[in-house]
């Protein structure tokens, strides 16, 4: 077995005008494409309820008619809203930004 030699090493100490987490040039990524959902409620049930489905069947979801939907970003929960039918197509009037999950643009 060797000897190896072992030495500190240096770091630099961040001043306050350095890039980190969430202080970044989002000018880089504000062209990504990302999916987003609109969430109006969920359930559970098991595959023979699942597969069992019919035309006209009704799935009871976790949320009460006239609460806010979810608005998702890649899955994650952004903000809550209203849904809303703008032209005959369906659409989300954004009525909450969920803490946290929102991002400041320039």
């Amino acid at each position: 077995m060797t000897q190896t030699d072992v030495h500190a090493a240096a770091l630099e100490e961040l001043g306050a005008s350095d890039p980190g987490p969430g202080n970044g040039d989002l000018s880089l990524v504000l062209d990504v494409p990302v999916e987003l959902a609109v969430e109006i409620g969920r359930t559970t049930m098991t595959i023979r309820e699942a597969v069992s489905l019919t035309p006209g069947a009704v799935v009871v979801l976790n949320r009460m008619a006239g609460e806010p939907v979810d608005l998702l970003v890649n899955g994650k929960r952004i903000a809550r809203g209203e849904v809303v039918v703008v032209d005959e197509e369906f659409g989300l009037r954004v009525t909450e930004v969920v803490a946290g999950g929102g991002v400041e643009l320039p």
